[in-house]
């Protein structure tokens, strides 16, 4: 559904984007992740056709996005600072999107309207920053996109109404193949709907893999032995990061599941455990996880 090939972009002659490659599969949810500053909203900017690529190519369908108005058409972007026009009503902003979008659906936006509890004739200026953010979901969701292009977008809802958002989300992907790209540093979330992650840092990307893949790949074990022995196992095994809190030690370690038991148990521990490991764990120490503990109590 979304290719991006080679993409590299400077701005001011700085390299913002260098040589990203990006999948997004049509009826799937892909998590944008990184730290401030990586390129995350430039990246977007790209994919929705705003920026034109300095090298390589942003496809939809096998089509170049930019300056592309078929494709555009049939793309849902909602960035992190909201746009209305001036002076409007939630009604007169319908029915601007009527008239650009031929996919507009009556159902839809009354359903919407209805669910957030909302009333056209409701100048948007007015409103709270969450009530203009779900005015903006009613919109862009009112057009059914094919895609779904979001940059840090429940900013300001409470949690009711993140709920409410994604159910609309959720129930477009299962229905209609809809696919989402979501940009947010909300990991939490993203982990509960996402099926593929990609990890940006610095204008490169780290990696990108499917969600389930990528947990199968890092583990978080605590062990403890009848003697200190961290510094060998560092060696035998490629550890992300370690914590020591009395007899255990706790590792984030990476590799084939199978083959880290092997090692750790050769050595006869006295306690050996994997974990739940987070989403914003992985991110964390595939960053190099400096200065950041891992907060779960051990015994």
């Amino acid at each position: 559904m979304i290719k991006v090939s080679n993409l590299s972009k400077k701005l001011s002659n700085k390299l913002i984007l260098d040589d990203i490659n990006l999948n997004l599969k049509k009826g799937s949810i892909y998590g944008l992740i990184g730290a401030n500053g990586s390129g995350k909203t430039t990246l977007i900017k790209h994919l929705v056709g705003i920026y034109k690529a300095d090298m390589g190519s942003v496809k939809i369908d096998g089509l170049e996005v930019f300056e592309n108005k078929y494709v555009k058409h049939d793309i849902g972007y909602i960035q992190d600072g909201l746009y209305f026009f001036p002076m409007y009503s939630i009604k007169k902003m319908a029915d601007f999107y009527r008239k650009m979008f031929r996919t507009f659906d009556e159902d839809r936006y009354k359903n919407m309207l209805e669910s957030f509890e909302l009333k056209e004739d409701l100048r948007i200026s007015r409103l709270s920053k969450g009530m203009k953010r779900q005015v903006a979901f009613i919109l862009t969701l009112s057009t059914l996109p094919k895609v779904l292009i979001l940059d840090e977008p429940i900013d300001g809802l409470d949690p009711l109404m993140r709920k409410k958002v994604l159910n609309f989300i959720m129930e477009d992907v299962s229905e209609r193949q809809m696919s989402v790209l979501i940009s947010s540093h909300n990991l939490k979330e993203l982990e509960s709907i996402c099926d593929h992650v990609g990890i940006l840092n610095k204008g490169k990307m780290l990696m990108e893999r499917d969600l389930d893949e990528l947990k199968s790949d890092i583990h978080k074990i605590q062990v403890a032995y009848s003697y200190d022995i961290d510094d060998v196992i560092s060696k035998e095994i490629d550890v992300l990061h370690s914590e020591k809190r009395g007899s255990v030690s706790l590792f984030i370690v990476k590799g084939n599941k199978e083959n880290i038991f092997e090692t750790l148990e050769k050595y006869n521990p006295l306690i050996l455990d994997v974990l739940p490991l987070t989403l914003e764990e992985i991110f964390i120490y595939e960053l190099g996880g400096v200065g950041h503990e891992i907060k779960d109590v051990i015994f």
